[in-house]
């Protein structure tokens, strides 16, 4: 199923958005994908959305980076969040591993990216890390914004002050907002893996070790869940090339706090890519 919103008198040069969804055996995940009639459709960047997210959080990010950089953006609500199909369990501990193999693999099937840039933000740059690795012939380039590396004191002490803001019904609701029914399991899913004993020596290490293509690491220098080791350790493990850029007076959520110089890095990082 298709709902286009491209409006015949746009201007030339501004991004269009489409919806899809896409069938898989858990259930549908929903996509949307933003292109400018004269931009590159060949290697598309693929977003992976944050612990709460859905592609609707992304805001004018998604618009912003393909009127920049010419490229098709796709973007994906991971089974459990947004407009995609409610999960009936838990997420595993190794929900971050699993990704390249669950809704990723949908999408990667259904749009038949041969090539593609991986771009996550906080939990979704570690899965933008597990895919770049497993999918290390088709992705060409691959960008972290406030991802995670290692499970910090500071990780946990912003999750569990996070768990206490959301129980205040007005705060809860800004997650109904997005997620609907599904907002408990989503909050739920974050709070129980990340504060989870088991959890607390979890490491992309591994996973970073197999990532070959060029990689931008972006942070923002007050981060509330992750001090300046997470980008360090992603760009020194990566077995590519690696750039890395904190940025100054910026919190979790790069994208929104500071759009423009984001935006900036990411299509000067693609610019820099043999495309």
């Amino acid at each position: 199923m298709v709902l286009s919103t491209i409006d015949p008198n746009t201007a030339y040069s501004e991004p269009t958005f489409h919806d899809r969804w896409l069938t898989t055996p858990h259930g549908r995940v929903f996509t949307r994908t933003w292109e400018t009639p004269s931009g590159h459709s060949d290697v598309p960047i693929v977003l992976f959305h944050d612990s709460l997210g859905c592609v609707d959080l992304w805001r004018s990010f998604p618009a912003a980076i393909c009127a920049a950089t010419r490229r098709r953006v796709i973007a994906y609500d991971r089974l459990g969040f947004g407009r995609s199909d409610a999960c009936l369990v838990p997420p595993p501990l190794s929900f971050i591993d699993d990704e390249p193999t669950a809704s990723f693999a949908a999408l990667q099937r259904a749009f038949q990216l041969t090539r593609f840039i991986a771009l996550g933000h906080s939990v979704g740059g570690c899965m933008a890390v597990h895919c770049a690795g497993q999918y290390a012939e088709q992705c060409v380039g691959l960008i972290t914004i406030a991802a995670q590396a290692l499970n910090e004191p500071r990780t946990r002490q912003g999750i569990k002050e996070a768990q206490a803001v959301f129980q205040v019904p007005a705060q809860f609701a800004k997650l109904e907002k997005y997620h609907g029914d599904k907002a408990h399991w989503v909050l739920n899913g974050w709070t129980d893996t990340w504060l989870h004993p088991a959890f607390e020596h979890w490491s992309l290490i591994p996973a970073l070790e197999r990532v070959n293509c060029p990689t931008l690491v972006l942070h923002g220098e007050k981060d509330e869940y992750g001090s300046h080791r997470q980008p360090e350790c992603i760009a020194r493990h990566t077995s590519g090339p690696a750039h890395c850029e904190i940025l100054p007076g910026v919190g979790h959520v790069p994208h929104r706090e500071a759009e423009a110089a984001v935006v900036n890095y990411v299509s000067e990082f693609i610019a820099r890519l043999a495309l």
